[in-house]
């Protein structure tokens, strides 16, 4: 075999050996490309389903007093966008003043009831009490208690979201290993240090998860305390829509609950990204 045919099946031998090719990696634009089309899956998800919605009630002949077509869904969020944004402030409102005094006050009491004993034994059975009696069921007392005004839909707001935040916020605190506290011990670590540098970075993505679900619970604790008793914000806009019939108006509400939902959402996502930055590096 000469020379030269050597130096050619040296060159074709990945290819003969493996019988393909040898594998390229993608080049940047077509990382890009791919990045882009995979944050657009969402959106277009949406998309979809106002398609889809929009040719049901084309297809099926749905009468607009059962379900109107997004178009006039749309149209009317648009010619309500005064009555519908004042109302909106009224129950965003609710939500943020419902939903930050759950923070400020079922992060800490979950971690005082994981770290002390006597605290779990005084703290939780009343706790636990309360979240078993149906919070509908004392919703009215508030608007005795209280009156129409906002307090009562703060009130109700905090009992629905507190308790899935505790429970997070206890299983976060305790997720630690006790050998890495005994570590830190041996190597000079005080209380504050192993507290501020080991036990709260490990209980962030459990205390996360709670406050994601109270998130969500927020706005529907919000709306359900509007049902009960008041005479503004969007729940009471939704229950004069079905009162009335008015089915579009119903569904511009709810579009606009959704919005609000998404916003509140991502500012959940981007304060965990923000606070837990070790896992954004590990994830790249």
């Amino acid at each position: 075999m000469t020379t030269r045919n050597l130096t050619g099946e040296a060159a074709l031998g990945p290819t003969l050996a493996g019988g393909s090719a040898p594998h390229r990696a993608p080049s940047r634009a077509a990382r890009r490309l791919r990045l882009v089309a995979w944050n657009a899956l969402p959106p277009l998800t949406f998309v979809a389903i106002i398609a889809l919605w929009s040719l049901s009630v084309k297809l099926f002949q749905i009468p607009a007093y059962l379900l109107p077509a997004p178009g006039a869904v749309f149209a009317r969020v648009v010619s309500d966008a005064p009555m519908l944004w004042s109302n909106a402030l009224v129950t965003l409102t609710e939500i943020v003043l419902g939903f930050g005094l759950t923070i400020v006050t079922a992060i800490p009491v979950g971690l005082v009831i994981a770290l002390s004993p006597l605290a779990r034994q005084i703290l939780y059975p009343p706790i636990m009490l309360l979240q078993l009696v149906p919070k509908i069921a004392v919703a009215p007392l508030f608007l005795v208690w209280l009156g129409f005004g906002m307090e009562s839909k703060v009130l109700l707001t905090v009992l629905m979201t507190f308790f899935p935040l505790l429970i997070a916020s206890i299983s976060g605190f305790q997720i630690l290993d006790q050998r890495l506290l005994h570590l830190t011990r041996s190597m000079g670590a005080s209380t504050w240090q192993t507290f501020r540098y080991l036990r709260v970075p490990a209980a962030l993505p459990v205390i996360f998860s709670g406050v994601k679900t109270s998130a969500t619970i927020a706005a529907t604790a919000a709306i359900v305390a509007e049902f009960v008793g008041a005479n503004q914000g969007l729940g009471y806009v939704l229950l004069r829509g079905t009162s009335t019939m008015d089915i579009e108006l119903t569904f511009a509400v709810l579009v606009v609950l959704t919005v609000i939902g998404i916003v509140i959402n991502y500012v959940v996502e981007l304060s965990e990204w923000l606070m837990t930055p070790w896992q954004r590096s590990g994830a790249d």
